[in-house]
């Protein structure tokens, strides 16, 4: 196998690879760095390249593959990124603001110790917004994140680093979060499977949470498998969570292998009342509702009503950056201008109160379908730097127009993936999203996997990658 193949190969098979010692974590790990160290330049999809830290560990499992393999983790020596809003232990975390550019991480939270106990080797710490509040990825003092599929567009956000990442074979897969879908979003912008999974899935420890829930970490990856087998490392209650579920009965990544009975699905290419995606997302949904049919699953149109969801959604989106404890000064314009709108107390538990209520309608409409499929955003990726002249109100409403359909599952607390299905005439990555029942992340995978399983997408990889 050569090195671009090697580099492309997903993490799963990546970590056999490892067990039949036919590569070493070294060596999939000095492929990784050297990829970041003459392609990343012209990416930013790293803020932290963790070389000394990444070999070291690199090395000693290498080592220690010279003894018994059968107590291995999972992903022995495979190679992963962490997005820079999740703390690692001896590492910097900036938030993707500069006023953090030196501030070094005490701990490790739940996601980053269990992506450790499973066996990764962590390469660094990708781009993110800053504060994570923006779907795109230019981070003031910071070089723009950009698309490994056309430099002069955004990867999308705010887990754009971690999508360019993974797109450029820069890392077998990489974690991300999703408040608004800056999992799903940077993953139809590059091309990838993105994972938001179900509320209380997985943990915030040590920390707490200041968004009502409307926030999770989640997986970005090459393959449904690679997605589904990082949830499994993520998952699981840590005592004193706000929010939990019973752990799944199987794996999911078992559940991508498993065989679905005809499933009703629902499927809309607008998002009400913001309206319609773009002619190139709309075809995107269509022809994966003809697949589905032939599948055999129940196919029909339809889509729950959003119109009361966006303005307290907003409010309590906005309330996030305030929520930061970052002084306003050192901010950005966008981010300032959002903490001075996020109101009082009072104001932001009204929203609350509002939200779980059209949450709670949004939800019921599942009680007849198994799965709604939507656009992933309404219309293709920004060019580096587009808005960056406009006043923030205009930016908000331009945002919501763009994002629409993921952040009413951020409020109700679902399961979504997003899938590539092919790509537009300038050669940017189009995909669609699946949304699923509360805690039902196995059927998404499962049809997911079915609908891999049929070539909705290429194995093409970028230009700039190869």
């Amino acid at each position: 196998m050569n090195q671009i193949d090697l580099a492309f190969t997903p993490a799963v098979e990546q970590a056999q690879l490892i067990r039949s010692k036919q590569v070493s974590p070294l060596e999939l790990t000095e492929l990784y760095l050297e990829r970041i160290h003459r392609l990343d330049g012209n990416l930013g999809s790293y803020f932290t390249v963790m070389t000394d830290v990444a070999l070291a560990d690199a090395k000693a499992k290498t080592e220690a593959l010279a003894g018994d393999t059968s107590e291995l983790p999972p992903f022995f020596g495979v190679p992963i990124s962490i997005k820079d809003l999740n703390p690692v232990a001896g590492v910097r975390c900036t938030y993707g603001t500069p006023a953090l550019r030196d501030k070094i991480a005490a701990y490790d939270d739940a996601v980053a110790g269990r992506i450790k106990m499973a066996g990764f080797t962590i390469l660094g710490k990708t781009a993110t917004s800053e504060l994570g509040s923006m779907p795109f990825t230019e981070a003031p003092g910071f070089p723009p994140t950009r698309n490994p599929w056309n430099l002069d567009y955004t990867p999308g956000g705010s887990s754009g680093g971690a999508s360019a990442a993974t797109a450029a074979g820069l890392c077998a897969l990489a974690q991300g979060s999703d408040g608004g879908g800056s999992v799903r979003g940077p993953a139809a912008c590059c091309g990838l499977v993105g994972l938001k999974p179900s509320r209380g899935r997985i943990s915030y420890a040590p920390v707490g949470d200041h968004q009502n829930g409307i926030a999770t970490n989640g997986s970005l990856a090459r393959t449904v498998a690679d997605a589904a087998a990082l949830l499994d490392v993520m998952s699981g209650y840590i005592t004193g969570d706000p929010y939990w579920l019973p752990d799944p009965e199987t794996t999911f990544l078992a559940a991508t292998a498993q065989k679905l009975n005809p499933l009703r699905i629902a499927f809309s290419t607008a998002i009400p009342p913001v309206g319609e995606a773009d002619a190139v997302r709309q075809e995107s949904v269509l022809k994966t509702v003809r697949h589905l049919e032939e599948m055999g699953h129940i196919v029909e149109p339809g889509c729950p009503d959003f119109s009361n969801l966006i303005e307290p959604f907003t409010k309590v989106f906005l309330a996030g950056v305030a929520a930061a404890g970052i002084p306003k000064e050192y901010l950005q314009p966008m981010n300032r201008w959002m903490a001075e709108q996020s109101g009082s107390a009072g104001e932001y538990l009204q929203a609350v109160a509002q939200m779980q209520i059209s949450a709670r309608r949004i939800v019921a409409f599942f009680e007849n379908y198994d799965v709604l499929v939507l656009p992933t955003y309404l219309h293709q990726p920004l060019r580096i730097g587009e808005w960056a002249n406009l006043p923030p109100e205009e930016i908000l409403q331009r945002i919501i127009q763009w994002v629409a359909p993921c952040p009413p599952f951020n409020a109700t607390g679902q399961p979504a993936i997003a899938l590539p299905t092919g790509f537009d005439d300038i050669g940017l990555p189009v995909g669609v999203q699946l949304v699923g029942r509360p805690a039902a992340e196995a059927t998404l995978l499962s049809l997911a996997s079915q609908l891999e399983a049929a070539k909705l997408w290429s194995d093409r990889r970028p230009d700039f990658a190869v």
